[in-house]
């Protein structure tokens, strides 16, 4: 009889284990039905779970260390957890966070439980599933949603620790530098990279707004919208957040307008009109209504510095690839497009000059 199980090669785990351990910690499961692994969770692996909790159905979503060589502070599912589960007393929308287990005796490595939310994923941000009347309304729900994260009070959360609240560009930028340096002698080198790891730090801008909550990750995939609206059940994919800087937050988010389809899902060659999708300037102004403010002087720079930062995301991804340790079919793909990431980084030097 075969397994109902279904999971990518080399990212299989013990379920009767799992099950096992879920039952002592989440109260009324009985058992474990399936478990099937989603197609996403570049860093992380991911993992469908459906059970039997005070005899219903419920899904879980189980997301996990990947075996193997990690690089240090990679894959950060423990800080992922912590902040899920800090913003669920706020009325943000993140699903709920049940339990982190750091022993990796269950499954092989750490992971978390969460709840699985039954909703929309858009793959392309051009929406081509849904109507053109309703593409303008979950482009702005997005950027209020990101608005909103970056109102949230870290005090009252309990995240004042969660990062440093100065500097945030300049350490990401650091790291990223040190990171791509480690390991070029795997992945190589790149150019681009080069000149922008001189570029930025010399040009940063004088001042940054006030240090808030950040995604580090904030797209239209990693979010899950209800079925029949432009309302958001849950962010996810929470690996990257920190306190730092919210309008390089945005940059990351706003990117897509100036990225093909080649590297990422991008809107560089939409037409947008045509398309019923806003413009760049009425999506960063609807962003800065949500939030306060009244524009983004040095968005091109920040664009820049999150290209950068891809890059190096991407660089890392090849790395991996490389030595045989990343997990997504997508690896070879991403990294492939480490050069084309970091030349559009420098197309947006040029575009702030």
């Amino acid at each position: 009889m075969s397994s109902p199980h279904q999971f990518r090669p080399g990212l299989e785990f013990d379920v009767d284990a799992l099950e096992v351990y879920l039952r002592e910690v989440i109260p009324g499961l009985s058992r474990i039905d399936r478990v099937s692994q989603f197609s996403g969770g570049q860093s992380n692996p991911t993992y469908r779970v459906d059970a039997q909790v005070a005899g219903r159905a419920h899904s879980f979503a189980l997301r996990r260390k990947p075996p193997g060589l990690l690089v240090p502070s990679a894959h950060a599912i423990e800080r992922e957890f912590r902040v899920m589960h800090a913003l669920q007393t706020t009325g943000f929308p993140v699903a709920k966070a049940w339990v982190l287990c750091e022993d990796v005796n269950i499954i092989g490595t750490a992971f978390y439980i969460m709840d699985c939310l039954d909703g929309r994923i858009f793959w392309d941000p051009s929406l081509p599933e849904v109507e053109h009347s309703e593409r303008t309304p979950i482009f702005f729900t997005m950027a209020e949603t990101l608005a909103d994260l970056h109102r949230v009070d870290v005090t009252l959360v309990g995240l004042t620790d969660y990062g440093k609240a100065e500097g945030y560009v300049a350490r990401q930028v650091a790291r990223w530098s040190k990171l791509y340096l480690a390991d070029i002698e795997v992945a190589g080198r790149v150019p681009a990279m080069e000149r922008l790891m001189e570029w930025l730090p010399a040009n940063a801008p004088t001042a940054e707004p006030a240090a808030t909550l950040v995604h580090g990750d904030f797209r239209i995939d990693n979010m899950v919208f209800a079925k029949e609206e432009a309302r958001v059940l849950g962010v996810l994919d929470w690996e990257l957040s920190t306190i730092g800087n919210p309008e390089a937050d945005f940059a990351y988010n706003f990117m897509m307008y100036r990225v093909p389809s080649a590297a990422i899902p991008g809107l560089m060659n939409v037409d947008l009109v045509k398309n019923g999708l806003p413009s760049e300037r009425q999506y960063v102004d609807c962003y800065c209504r949500r939030r306060g403010i009244s524009d983004i002087p040095a968005l091109d720079y920040y664009v820049a510095f999150c290209m950068f930062r891809l890059a190096g995301i991407f660089h890392g991804i090849r790395g991996r690839f490389t030595r045989g340790t990343a997990v997504s079919p997508k690896a070879k793909e991403y990294a492939g497009n480490v050069e084309l990431m970091a030349d559009l980084a420098w197309q947006q030097v040029e575009r702030s000059r």
